[in-house]
């Protein structure tokens, strides 16, 4: 039995974990523990988000319960002491761990460089700090409320953040976005507010070019952000720093001037270390005198060949030294040869505020600088390609629910168009769900007589029907063709009985001899124009139209007999579905499902051939209709309880198809 202990769940011991764990997944001989001090994992990135109130708490969580669900892994809650590497043997507060092979993630602390009364000032390191801070800012503008000294008052609104790197700058943007929120809550003129960011460094962000820091410190000066730069802080008391010869006022200092190594490196004293606290490794990832313990994430203290500084500590450093280590270890004990550790960074990226941000990034082989809106959108594919490999279609939902669907004071790089916090309730949307409900219901038990009567019979794609029974000598001229394609448009026109009202309202208008004039000759020369009377052949796009010739030769149609059995298949479950879709939408019941089928039916109709303009409303208003199931319908009974139940099953916990 080889045992495998992974110390820290951080980024770095996830992707480690999970990588090991996929490997030995059917190996008995094999046997990996995860230990960390959380029974859950934290998207440290995203944790100002959570201080400044943009997002809230659990949506940076991850239970590693969740994580590991139906994995041949051990999670062990318990915060490690040190390490005894002579006897490979963990200790930990609650026992102690013996390995074969070890993977120090532990990760790192803030540093304080010597400051004075460090113990004073606040945290950004973990979900606590992040929850305590929270409090802290909400106290300080309740007291401030009623607080009738103005020196007193503006000691409680003034927040000092120490660091302009990516941590401090990104809590200062989202404190200056928050400010206005809390301001018109708490009745608090925004000029008593400020804001504060302080460091030895004569600019913010260091490690960008100067258009960045240049973009980035005109968008803290628009959040009404003040930069106190080229002096160190040196000591915090309770309403106050110093930083050099000045005593900046304020109640809050917020910490976020480096980092150096966990606490687990200041209790291993006797291997080497570098850097702040960080274990030295070889190529391979490998402790220095220690080959069967591995350190990856921010431990690392190592040079790659052809660079003059180690690597930084950083998120993409973390992912890549995870599968590194992992796969090393693999190769320790399958037999192998060690991977080199050489690692590619594409970027980085600062949100300032939730509505703004700065980028570095590597797009088709080229460094580039991005600000606004591009920045932000790399930012969040970035998150989001991260927890599809860690926890799936859970944290994805979660993650878009709440930085794009539950947002507050429109504070996203999408404003409030996809929030639901200001559009109305969805039982508005109640009426248009049952008539939809109706209507593809109607067209589905229309069709239905005749399927009974002979399946095999195929009245879809009318046009295409038409073309084909020309084009393949089954008829021999478009009269004959017509008739062989009669089924298919008497389905097609007895499901537009509406559309026909509208035609013969429009032939009314026409059949009076006059031009319209005014408004209602423009719209009838919009209609005319653009083609958007529902009874109008939906346009095709050549392309696409190509595409469905292919299917349609391939699957469909045979120059001998005619529609082919697919087709009738394909027939007989667009109407069942359309019967199903209907069905749904009338009762309210899996709602989100109804929408994206009748979404997709409305396209597969309108590639077909067998759609008029009307085919898109019904699509696109299927989608307006997603979450109306709530309201008056089945899904507020049913959702709830099936939340409940998908979090026990075994499948859904393995692959993450659940939601919290």
């Amino acid at each position: 039995m080889k045992k495998i202990i992974v110390i820290g769940a951080g980024y770095a011991g996830l992707f480690a974990a999970k990588r090991l764990e996929k490997h030995y997944r059917k190996d008995e001989q094999v046997h990996i523990t995860l230990i960390d001090r959380n029974s859950y994992s934290t998207m440290l990135t995203e944790l100002h988000e959570v201080a400044a109130g943009r997002v809230d708490e659990e949506s940076i969580k991850m239970d590693l319960s969740d994580i590991f669900a139906r994995r041949k892994i051990d999670v062990v809650l318990d915060n490690i002491q040190t390490v005894d590497f002579k006897k490979r043997v963990v200790k930990g507060e609650a026992g102690n761990y013996d390995y074969d092979y070890l993977i120090i993630a532990s990760g790192c602390k803030p540093t304080f460089f010597g400051a004075k009364g460090s113990e004073k000032a606040f945290q950004l390191w973990s979900y606590q700090d992040a929850v305590d801070l929270k409090e802290q800012i909400l106290n300080c503008f309740r007291k401030a409320c009623s607080t009738p000294s103005e020196e007193e008052r503006r000691k409680l609104l003034t927040f000092n953040v120490v660091g302009s790197g990516f941590t401090g700058v990104e809590m200062a943007g989202e404190l200056g976005e928050y400010k206005d929120e809390l301001c018109a809550k708490f009745d608090i003129p925004l000029d008593e507010v400020t804001i504060n960011i302080l460091d030895v460094l004569p600019r913010i962000l260091p490690a960008y070019p100067d258009v960045l820091q240049t973009k980035a410190e005109n968008k803290l000066s628009q959040l009404g952000v003040t930069l106190l730069m080229g002096a160190p802080v040196t000591e915090i008391g309770d309403d106050y720093l110093v930083a050099g010869d000045k005593k900046v006022p304020g109640y809050t200092t917020i910490w976020a001037a480096g980092v150096e190594g966990s606490e687990l490196l200041d209790n291993t004293k006797d291997v080497k270390q570098e850097g702040r606290g960080r274990y030295v490794t070889n190529e391979f990832l490998q402790m220095e005198g220690h080959p069967e313990v591995y350190v990856a994430g921010d431990n690392i203290f190592y040079i790659p060949e052809g660079e003059e500084r180690p690597v930084p500590q950083m998120v993409e450093n973390a992912e890549q030294s995870g599968h590194v280590t992992a796969d090393n270890v693999i190769a320790s004990i399958d037999g192998g040869s060690q991977e080199v550790y050489k690692p590619t960074f594409n970027g980085s990226m600062v949100c300032i505020g939730g509505r703004y941000g700065v980028a570095q990034v590597k797009l088709l082989g080229k460094e580039r600088n991005l600000s606004g809106f591009m920045a932000m959108f790399i930012k969040h594919v970035a998150n989001v390609l991260y927890f599809i490999r860690v926890l799936g279609l859970h944290k994805v939902y979660s993650y878009a629910k709440n930085e794009f669907f539950i947002i507050r004071k429109n504070r996203s790089f999408l404003g409030g168009h996809f929030s639901n916090r200001k559009n109305a309730p969805t039982v508005f949307l109640v009426p248009l769900r049952i008539f939809l409900g109706i209507m593809w219901l109607s067209g589905g038990i229309a069709k239905l007589p005749g399927i009974l009567k002979d399946w095999r019979n195929v009245t879809a794609f009318p046009n295409r029907a038409m073309r084909y029974a020309l084009s393949s000598g089954a008829a021999t001229n478009t009269g004959d063709a017509t008739s062989a394609a009669t089924g298919a448009m008497d389905a097609a026109t007895a499901a537009t009985g509406a559309a026909d009202a509208v035609t013969a309202a429009t032939g009314a208008a026409e059949g009076g001899g006059e031009a319209l004039t005014g408004f209602a000759g423009f719209a009838q020369w919009l209609a005319d124009t653009f083609e958007v009377r529902a009874t109008n052949a939906a346009p095709t796009i050549p392309f696409l139209d190509g595409m469905m010739n292919w299917v349609y030769e391939t699957f469909m149609w045979s120059g001998d007999t005619g529609f082919t059995t697919t087709a009738a298949i394909f027939q007989v479950g667009m109407t069942l579905s359309e019967i199903a879709v209907g069905g749904m939408f009338i009762l309210g019941l899996f709602t989100p499902l109804a929408a994206v089928m009748a979404f997709m039916m409305s396209i597969m109709i309108w590639m077909s051939g067998w759609s008029y303009v009307s085919i898109f409303f019904y699509g696109l208003a299927g989608l307006a209709c997603l979450m109306a199931g709530n309201a008056f319908g089945l899904d507020y009974y049913v959702l709830p309880w099936l939340d409940k139940k998908l979090r026990t099953w075994s499948l859904t916990k393995k692959w993450y198809l659940f939601f919290k």
